[in-house]
């Protein structure tokens, strides 16, 4: 019989390296429209809550270059797809946000993420 667990942490590495692999593909794909534009930062801000979010703002430098919508888009895919991957399920309950910066000269990306969290403090006394 198999183990359901030992499956279940087969099938989550293979995801990750899927993840992997389409990432660096669209990384390799998105810095080379970007450059071609003379972009030299591109910064977007993401965040997500009570089971959904999406990216709120997609900015570049120099800020005068106007990127396409449909290149926006992409950039703004890719941000979220890049954040859900170092921090998945981000988006669930109190949810999580952050802020992308990718230096395109260096190819450095920079993520700066928040998860939000509910604490609680209870106490019950009865008959003191």
């Amino acid at each position: 019989m198999t183990n359901p667990q030992m499956d279940y942490a087969a099938m989550a590495a293979q995801w990750r390296a899927e993840r992997e692999t389409t990432l660096k593909a669209t990384r390799a794909e998105l810095i080379a429209q970007l450059r071609a534009l003379g972009i030299n930062e591109v910064t977007a801000e993401y965040e997500g809550y009570g089971d959904s979010g999406n990216v709120e703002d997609v900015n570049v430098q120099p800020a005068e270059v106007q990127l396409s919508e449909a290149l926006v888009t992409a950039v703004g895919d890719f941000a979220w797809s890049l954040a859900y991957h170092h921090h998945p399920g981000f988006e669930n309950n109190e949810g999580g946000y952050g802020t992308l910066t990718w230096d395109i000269a260096a190819d450095s990306i920079t993520l700066d993420h928040a998860d939000r969290y509910v604490e609680c403090s209870h106490s019950y006394d009865e008959g003191l």
